[in-house]
């Protein structure tokens, strides 16, 4: 016996339980129920608190957010935020169906469509959803809002909706699993917080590290 086999028939004696269904169906039932861990209080509450909650979170690791009454705003903010950030006024998006009808025309920002390639400074994305406790943004894959463009581009502009804020993890997964169907998830589910760091040499935090440089988030009534 080799010492991996003697490593997985420990492992086998520990978790062993029973025959092959019923160990199933005791893993079928524990999934079914979705049970809740432990939420912090910090993101609990109406959805102007929650609002705060994430700005604060969000901005403790270097993203920025911008609170916008109106969506129909956003082809606008993200323009000035390009100026602002000295980058070129051109965004690449996905074909998400809010994006699309928001008036891009109304300025001169140049918005293309697609996934992400290695001349794009800029993206921007709709969130799924956002999660209070930690800042955090939750992107679904797919032709709406690929992946590429979360991680690609030097700057990532996120638009949320303030109503898909959350207050825990929890909340955001049940949000899916109704949108998606039960058992049924997208290809991949990133949970992003902040822009691209690391702090792996001499806990010195660099940025970026594997993604974009800057991360924007605009909160959308």
């Amino acid at each position: 016996m080799t010492s991996r086999d003697a490593m997985l028939a420990r492992i086998r004696t520990k978790v062993s339980k029973g025959d092959e269904h019923t160990r199933n169906a005791v893993v079928d039932a524990h999934l079914a129920q979705h049970r809740r861990n432990l939420i912090p209080e910090r993101g609990i509450g109406d959805e102007a608190h929650r609002l705060r909650v994430f700005t604060e979170m969000m901005e403790s690791v270097g993203g920025s957010v911008e609170v916008l009454d109106d969506i129909n705003d956003v082809p606008h903010a993200v323009a000035d935020y390009l100026r602002q950030s000295n980058l070129p006024a051109h965004v690449r998006r996905g074909a998400d169906p809010v994006l699309a009808k928001l008036p891009w025309h109304r300025g001169t920002l140049e918005v293309v469509t697609g996934r992400a390639v290695d001349t794009d400074r800029a993206s921007i994305t709709r969130a799924f959803a956002g999660v209070a406790e930690s800042g955090t943004i939750i992107q679904i894959s797919g032709q709406d809002n690929p992946t590429t463009l979360n991680f690609l581009p030097e700057v990532h502009i996120v638009v949320l909706e303030a109503s898909n804020i959350f207050a825990s993890y929890e909340d955001a997964w049940t949000k899916l699993r109704s949108v998606m169907g039960q058992g049924v998830m997208p290809r991949s589910v990133n949970m992003i917080s902040g822009p691209s760091r690391t702090g792996d040499i001499e806990q010195t935090i660099v940025r970026p590290a594997h993604g974009p440089k800057n991360m924007h988030v605009i909160i959308v009534g």
